[in-house]
C-alpha cells in the first residue's frame, strides 16, 4: 500500500525528502507558507551576475549529496569548485593573508604568533579535554593556542555560524573536530588515522569538495520541484496545523485564499524552523514545546555585489574572513565568480558580503544606503580596488533568522524531539534544528528520513 506523507516546508530538506519518498513509491504533498519554494535558497540573476540570497556553497561530505544530483541527471548539474577555492584569506592589520597550506607558509604567516607556531608541534601529546560542554574557542585555545583561535577558528565560526566560538560547544557545533580529540586524543593524530581508514566506492563519493548547482542553487530547487511535481506542492498555505487523528493517521489543516483545507496522511514530516513549531504542533505539551523551540537563529545580511570590469584585478580565492578582534563591520566576503563559472561577466567579478551575526544583530537595522557604503568601502580599503570604485550591481538580502546556533540548550531540544517522536512514531521533526546546518547536512537528513519512512 502506498504511504501518504505530508511534508511541512519546501526548503532543501523538505524538497529532497519528498523527491526521495516519491522515488520510493510514496504519495507526497508539501505545504509551504511562503509564495515560493526553496526556503533560504534563491539565486538572483541581475545585470549578468548570479547572486545567492542564501547559501552560496555546500561541501560534498556525504555520498548522499552526489547521489541526489545523480538522481537528477539531465535536470541540474553538480558543480565542484575550481582549485582557487582552496585558498582562504584572513584579514589582519590592513590586509588579507592566506591561511597556511604547507609547513613553509605556516612558518612565514603573520597570522599566528611564533609561540603558537612552535606550540602546535606538541598538539598530539596534549591531554584530552574532560568538559563535554567545552566551547569551540576553549578547545582550540587549549590545543592550538590563542592566536589560532583569533585568526583561524573565530573567523571560521563566523563564516559557518555567524557566531561566537566561545558560545558554541564543540561537540554540538563541530562534532567531527570534537570527536577527533575524544577518540584519538589529538586533532593531528585523529586526522591521520581517519585518512588511513579504507573507503568503499560509495564512501569515495564524499569528496569533501566545495559544491553548488551549476548556475546557482535555484537550479537544484527547480529540478526537485519538477521531480516532485508542482501539483504536489502547495505554496501560500497559512495557519498550518498538524494534529493526531484516528487509526494512527494525521489531520493537517491550512488556509488558502480564504478557504480552510483539511488533509489526512499516514506520516507527517516537519522541516520548518524551530520557531514555527508552537503553532504548527498544538497538541505538544507546553513544557516539551518550550524545549523543542528553544533555538536562536543569528541574523545575517548577505549582499551580492558585482563589478563588470575588474581591469585585471581579480581575487583568486574562496573568500576572505574577518576576525572579530579586527573590529570591522563585516564577517567576510565570498568570491563565487573565482571558483564557479558563469557567476559574472568574463572580465568582472561577483562578491557576497556577510554582515551582522550574533555579535552585531543591530546591523540588520542599517539602511540600504549604509550597507551599500560598507560594500564600496570594502572594495577599496580591503579588496584594494582603485579609490572611487563602486559596485555596478548590488542586491541586499536581509535574514532575521539566518543560521541556527547549536548552543548548550540544544541537548534539551534533541531530547524533546526524541520524546515527541517516540510518542508519535509516524511524526518526524526534521530541519536545521538538528543534524547540522549545511546544505550537505540537510540533504543527508532528508535521505535518512525518507529511508526510515519507506521502511516502516
Amino acid at each position: 500500500m502506498k504511504k501518504d506523507v505530508i511534508i511541512i516546508g519546501a526548503g532543501i530538506t523538505g524538497l529532497t525528502c519528498a523527491h526521495q519518498l516519491k522515488r520510493k513509491g510514496c504519495n507526497v504533498r508539501i505545504l509551504e507558507c511562503k509564495d515560493r519554494v526553496g526556503g533560504q535558497i534563491n539565486s538572483v540573476e541581475a545585470d549578468g551576475f548570479v547572486f545567492e540570497s542564501g547559501p552560496n556553497t555546500g561541501v560534498v561530505k556525504y555520498p548522499e549529496v552526489a547521489e541526489l544530483f545523480e538522481s537528477l541527471t539531465g535536470k541540474c548539474e553538480l558543480e565542484t569548485a575550481l582549485d582557487s577555492s582552496k585558498r582562504r584569506l584572513i584579514w589582519k592589520g590592513n590586509s588579507f593573508h592566506a591561511l597556511p597550506s604547507s609547513l613553509p607558509t605556516a612558518l612565514r604567516t603573520p597570522l599566528f604568533t611564533w609561540r603558537d607556531k612552535f606550540r602546535i608541534l606538541g598538539e598530539p601529546w596534549r591531554s584530552k579535554g574532560k568538559n563535554p560542554n567545552e566551547s569551540v574557542g576553549s578547545l582550540a585555545e587549549r590545543r592550538l593556542g590563542k592566536s589560532y583561535v583569533d585568526y583561524a577558528v573565530d573567523p571560521f565560526l563566523s563564516g559557518v555560524y555567524a557566531g561566537n566560538p566561545y558560545n558554541l560547544p564543540a561537540r554540538l557545533a563541530l562534532p567531527r573536530l570534537y570527536n577527533l580529540e575524544q577518540e584519538y586524543g589529538s586533532f593531528i593524530r585523529g586526522a591521520i588515522a581517519k585518512a588511513r581508514i579504507p573507503k568503499t566506492e560509495r564512501d569515495k563519493k564524499a569528496t569533501k569538495k566545495v559544491f553548488a548547482s551549476r548556475g546557482g542553487f535555484s537550479r537544484l530547487v527547480e529540478a526537485l520541484t519538477e521531480s516532485i511535481g508542482e501539483g504536489n506542492i502547495i505554496t501560500s498555505a497559512s495557519n498550518i496545523k498538524v494534529n493526531p487523528a484516528d487509526n494512527n493517521t494525521w489531520t493537517v489543516t491550512y488556509d488558502k485564499q480564504g478557504e480552510n483545507v483539511s488533509l489526512t496522511a499516514n506520516y507527517v514530516v516537519t522541516t520548518c524552523g524551530a520557531y514555527s513549531l508552537p503553532s504548527l504542533l498544538p497538541f505538544v505539551e507546553e513544557s516539551t514545546m518550550a524545549d523543542l523551540s528553544n533555538l536562536y537563529y543569528a541574523p545575517v545580511i548577505q549582499i551580492g555585489a558585482g563589478i563588470r570590469n575588474c581591469k585585471g584585478h581579480q581575487w583568486k580565492a574562496f573568500g576572505a574572513l574577518v576576525p572579530s578582534r579586527e573590529n570591522k563591520d563585516m564577517l567576510g566576503i565570498l568570491f563565487p565568480s573565482a571558483f564557479f563559472v558563469g557567476r559574472s561577466p568574463e572580465e568582472g567579478a561577483a562578491f557576497a558580503y556577510f554582515i551582522g551575526g550574533t555579535r552585531h544583530p543591530e546591523y540588520l537595522q542599517k539602511s540600504d544606503e549604509e550597507l551599500i557604503g560598507i560594500v564600496n568601502k570594502g572594495l577599496t580599503e580591503m579588496l584594494k580596488y582603485p579609490e572611487g570604485t563602486q559596485a555596478d550591481s548590488i542586491r541586499i538580502f536581509r535574514h532575521e533568522r539566518a543560521i541556527p546556533q547549536y548552543e548548550e540548550s540544544s541537548d534539551a531540544r534533541f531530547a524533546a524531539v526524541r520524546k515527541v517522536q517516540e510518542q508519535y512514531p509516524t511524526l518526524t521533526i526534521a530541519g536545521n534544528l538538528r543534524d547540522g546546518i549545511g546544505i550537505g547536512d540537510r540533504i543527508k537528513q532528508a535521505f535518512d528520513v525518507a529511508e526510515d519512512i519507506a521502511n516502516k
